[in-house]
């Protein structure tokens, strides 16, 4: 970690759960000696003698999960676990695309800067509707992950339904190996508005990109900065804290709310080494982590937020290693912002709103066709920046 990063107090959010077995069971002592009796009939009576104990426990598990009614908490098999954690180092196999729910419909956060999905045109707000020609509906988020990646080389169809569109298209995909890195795009206009699209908040050295990034656009003579958070979908919460610490130097980043509506703080104290003139840019792929970010320096009046309305993904998620290598994902508190706004399933609100036609949409994806001249979003926060 570079030695400008400064340091910051995380709330330390644990859960303990306590399972008690036997009895009739009630509300806080479930009878999951049922669970084990189904088990055992079946092993002992089922017309098929070749069952795959693995599967029905793992199941079972997803059974539990599934009344939760959480799209964002899941099981994950060990493949999918290891994978997981494969690609929080920086690099993994797949199509390069980040999904979530919406509607009940899953639906397509954003897709990684020059990654297959990217290549391919998919675009934050696509609903997926089948996976290889299986139907995507009541299908899981980790079950609907699994299905989309694959080796490297093969390829997968998806059934795709864009926003304000009415026939779906299928889309032929290749797998590839997909390598993260924050700092997509840097540049620099009117010899001294700097650029910087942060694209993930999955890669562990995402904060020392951007720092290294904004030093060397301040080298440059940039004594003000544009940072992109469009569709960035999010991931790990330390790298939001981080991020915010280089542009707020003292207070509260987001607050953790849990089950018994305790608040927790997430705070940052220090010297902020990033103190010009700052917009972020968001869209609707604007999730998770991204949002922390966004919420953050509004709530400071530390910067301008421009675009559209972000995604509206305001829960914190824990993961719970289970001795089989597989892991439950699972919500342990809802997220606020530092003025105690809860924007899940709502967003944040951009104080300049710009909101792109369907055509510029069109146009803002596709690679061959983007210009910086032509985004208007971006053409927004220069022109805001102009007038500083």
């Amino acid at each position: 970690m570079l030695g400008t990063l400064k340091r910051y107090r995380l709330a330390i959010i644990s859960l303990v759960i306590g399972l008690f077995l036997g009895g009739a069971g009630s509300k806080f002592s479930p009878d999951l000696s049922l669970v084990s009796y189904v088990y055992d009939i079946l092993s002992l009576q089922y017309v098929d003698k070749d069952l795959d104990s693995e599967a029905m426990v793992h199941g079972a598990i997803r059974g539990i999960l599934a009344s939760l009614d959480d799209p964002y908490t899941r099981f994950m098999e060990p493949k999918n676990y290891s994978e997981m954690k494969i690609r929080l180092s920086g690099e993994f196999s797949g199509i390069g695309i980040q999904i979530g729910m919406r509607d009940d419909r899953l639906t397509v956060i954003s897709p990684i800067f020059d990654t297959p999905a990217y290549h391919a045109g998919l675009k934050s707000g696509d609903k997926i509707l089948s996976i290889n020609d299986e139907s995507t509906k009541g299908l899981g988020l980790n079950e609907a992950v699994t299905k989309i990646r694959g080796p490297i080389g093969k390829a997968v169809v998806l059934s795709i339904l864009s926003v304000n569109e009415s026939d779906p298209r299928d889309v032929t995909i290749v797998r590839d190996t997909i390598i993260i890195k924050s700092i997509e795009k840097r540049a620099i206009f009117d010899d001294h508005i700097g650029y910087l699209r942060y694209s993930t908040f999955e890669n562990k050295h995402g904060s020392e990109e951007l720092e290294l990034a904004i030093r060397e656009l301040q080298s440059d003579g940039a004594d003000r900065l544009i940072l992109d958070l469009r569709d960035n979908g999010g991931g790990l919460l330390d790298g939001a804290v981080e991020l915010t610490s280089f542009f707020v130097p003292t207070g509260d980043v987001v607050h953790t709310v849990d089950r018994n509506d305790d608040r927790q703080s997430l705070q940052v104290s220090g010297e902020a080494f990033y103190t010009d003139p700052l917009v972020v840019l968001v869209n609707q792929g604007s999730a998770s982590s991204s949002e922390i970010v966004a919420g953050a320096l509004k709530d400071h009046d530390r910067a301008v937020i421009i675009g559209d309305q972000s995604f509206g993904k305001a829960s914190v998620q824990n993961v719970l290693p289970l001795r089989d290598g597989s892991a439950v994902l699972y919500t342990i508190a809802k997220y606020l912002t530092p003025n105690g706004n809860n924007i899940h399933e709502v967003g944040i609100s951009p104080n300049i709103r710009v909101k792109l036609a369907t055509e510029d949409i069109k146009l803002y994806y596709d690679p061959e066709t983007y210009s910086y001249d032509t985004d208007a979003q971006l053409q927004a926060a220069i022109q805001y920046m102009r007038a500083q």
